[in-house]
């Protein structure tokens, strides 16, 4: 495991190996700046590698992510591979130091511009436990399901950072004696990993499953909060539309796929074979994650048991010629496991709110009330036994405005 000169407590998530970038509020700037956390620390990556390299300082100067984003592998690789060097060489300690801060001391805001968002539905343990609960009698998976990565296109411009309020959000809700007009009454979570893309292609164009890693930037954390009851009665026969686009949070850190490699995993078997254009289906991630309500773990989804790999997504999102434009987002719907307690949602957890999670105070929860808070975490395998830490994405319940 390579070491730093700066100190970072054992097992930090956020060690040498890592490096994920972000952008936050730093103290005497009135923009931005894009930064790195290292231990319990975070670098302003630009006030570092101004002393260094000005093509590159260039790349992070700006509020954001968008101009390092669209710069491309080469560029990626060059970044990671000079901060790197200035972690581990003594001799720069002159030149990080005075651009270091305690991370307490800043605060995240959105590291990217999103361009577009697409959420998939890969997790086939999720898509079965759905439908089993919402078509009961019918075969759990629609037959197209193991055919095609399944997707809608959401809302770009409320993607939110972790840590913004979750505002209940209304709509129409069905009756029995016919549809009313409120707040919904069975606000959902969804725990999900996103993919951010940094390369454009080409209008009319596919991206082969191959090409995945010359487009894809990195990793965040995203819960695609959903409105239950208003999407019972919206999605007739559409799909998701304002039961998922008031808010979808995205964690504060974006993990580079350079630093995943240990993470990588086949995907589960797939069968029927895909078409080839989903050929070769690419790998997985064996991300772990967690998910609290109000700060009581409730579940742990394993992303490794996705069936739809990312570069599988990918491919199938942009099969028709759709371009991809730098900042889309992609994720990969709800993360579910076998096990009771790896359901990445609480319609699952619950039974569609008939069988309530029970808290340590005592209350229980069906669906989510105001005030709760819930927060997504993950970790991935690292080189030499190191772990890779995505932060929290985070939000509280508020009332309906």
């Amino acid at each position: 495991m390579t070491t730093t000169w700066l100190p970072v407590p054992a097992g930090s998530p956020f060690g040498i190996d890592n490096l994920p970038y972000g952008a936050v509020e730093w103290p005497g700037h009135q923009r931005p700046r894009v930064a790195v956390p290292i231990g319990d620390s975070v670098l302003d990556l630009a006030g570092a590698l101004e002393r260094v390299s000005g093509d590159l300082a260039f790349l992070v100067r700006g509020p954001s992510l968008d101009h390092l984003l669209g710069a491309g592998p080469e560029a990626w690789s060059a970044l990671r591979a000079t901060l790197a060097h200035l972690l581990t060489d003594d001799r720069h300690r002159e030149v990080v130091e005075p651009a270091l801060l305690p991370r307490e001391q800043v605060r995240p805001v959105l590291p990217f511009t999103v361009a577009d968002y697409v959420d998939f539905y890969s997790s086939e343990q999720h898509a079965s436990a759905m439908g089993r609960m919402l078509r009961p009698g019918t075969p759990p998976l629609p037959p197209n399901w193991k055919h095609l990565p399944i997707g809608y296109h959401g809302r770009a411009g409320t993607v939110a950072v972790s840590g913004t309020d979750v505002v209940r959000p209304r709509g129409q809700l069905k009756r029995p004696d016919g549809p009313v007009y409120g707040p919904s009454q069975r606000l959902d979570i969804e725990a999900e990993v996103g993919f951010v893309v940094g390369t454009p292609s080409v209008l009319g164009t596919p991206v082969p499953t191959v090409a995945w890693r010359q487009h894809v930037f990195g990793v965040v954390l995203v819960n695609d909060w959903s409105a239950r009851d208003i999407q019972a009665w919206e999605a007739q026969p559409l799909g998701p539309f304002l039961a998922k686009s008031f808010l979808t949070s995205v964690s504060p850190w974006v993990v580079p796929l350079a630093a995943l490699e240990d993470a990588l995993v086949p995907p589960p078997a797939q069968d029927p074979g895909p078409m080839d254009y989903l050929l070769p289906p690419g790998q997985g991630l064996a991300l772990q994650l967690e998910v609290r309500l109000n700060g009581h773990v409730v579940a742990r989804p394993p992303a490794a048991d996705l069936y739809w790999t990312p570069a599988q997504q990918l491919a199938h999102l942009t099969v028709n010629g759709a371009s991809l434009r730098t900042g889309d987002l992609f994720a990969s719907g709800t993360v579910s496991g076998a096990g009771p307690d790896q359901r990445g949602s609480l319609m699952e957890l619950t039974s569609n709110g008939t069988e309530p999670l029970r808290l340590p105070d005592g209350q229980t929860r069906g669906f989510l009330q105001d005030g709760d808070t819930v927060t997504i975490s993950a970790t991935a395998p690292g080189p030499g036994g190191s772990v890779i830490g995505f932060g929290e994405v985070t939000g509280t319940v508020v009332p309906a405005g």
